[in-house]
């Protein structure tokens, strides 16, 4: 009867671990969408939305993008992502009046009206579920957070690698909870600790700076990689753009050229 008992524990102390453990609960049964390595897409967060390509997925911003645009998309069997940044303040959103001052840290060179946020705080982490409901009630399929490693730059807080892991991961698990896909935005150091706990990643200039090699994890785990590329030689000269798309189908990503503000002026796809 003794051992009955204990088998009867530890059976019971190994279900807790795996309820626990949302990286290998969402790898059985995932109930959101997940882009498979190739899939195609649109990437567009500011003018008017061109609803015009026939792609896979489209990646727009979460604010800025009404209810009915989604549903149009939707209806032509197009998931959505929505973007929205979860580890800078961007003073001209409608919640930015929710963040403390003590939450709000340095500039973010090059982006005016954006500063890094103190990504362990307990209001900035509230804000963020909120914007994932926000997600949810606009019917968006998933979401692009973006600004996720501000502990490789100079963010104005202490926070460390393992802060922004606590972070990253904490995202992923209430998008989840929600249904909603999510995408791992950048954040090249700690792809291994976090291809699991994301369905796809999003990298900018992976090629212009030599670091694509870091995105392997994804496409060995059948999740897409979607690239943006934005220098003007890939716009301008053909051979080049061919020896990028190669380059680029040989190791089975989804690549975009876009101008840096993604508008939409121009769009050259190597898929």
């Amino acid at each position: 009867m003794r051992f009955l008992l204990l088998a009867l524990l530890s059976l019971v102390a190994l279900s807790s671990c795996a309820d626990n453990n949302p990286a290998s609960t969402h790898e059985e049964s995932p109930d959101w969408y997940q882009p498979a390595v190739f899939a195609t897409w649109h990437w567009q967060l500011s003018g008017e939305v061109n609803t015009g390509y026939k792609v896979d997925m489209y990646d727009i911003d979460l604010f800025d993008s009404p209810v009915f645009l989604i549903q149009q998309l939707q209806s032509k069997n197009i998931k959505v992502i929505c973007y929205f940044s979860a580890g800078s303040y961007e003073e001209w959103r409608s919640d930015a009046g929710e963040f403390n001052a003590w939450d709000l840290g340095n500039n973010l060179d090059g982006w005016p009206g954006e500063r890094w946020l103190d990504i362990r705080s307990s209001n900035v982490r509230e804000i963020m579920k909120l914007r994932l409901d926000l997600a949810v009630n606009k019917g968006c399929d998933g979401v692009e957070p973006d600004n996720v490693d501000g502990y490789t730059n100079n963010p104005g807080f202490n926070f460390t690698a393992s802060d922004q892991l606590d972070y990253n991961r904490f995202l992923a698990i209430e998008a989840h909870e929600r249904g909603l896909a999510i995408g791992l935005k950048n954040d090249l150091d700690q792809i291994v600790q976090l291809v699991d706990y994301f369905d796809f990643t999003v990298n900018e200039q992976c090629f212009e700076y030599d670091e694509c090699a870091l995105l392997k994890p994804f496409v060995d785990q059948g999740k897409a990689v979607f690239i943006a590329e934005y220098q003007e030689k890939y716009v301008s000269n053909k051979q080049v753009r061919d020896g990028l798309c190669a380059n680029s189908n040989g190791q089975q990503f989804s690549t975009l050229i876009l101008p840096l503000n993604l508008d939409d002026e121009f769009r050259l796809s190597c898929l």
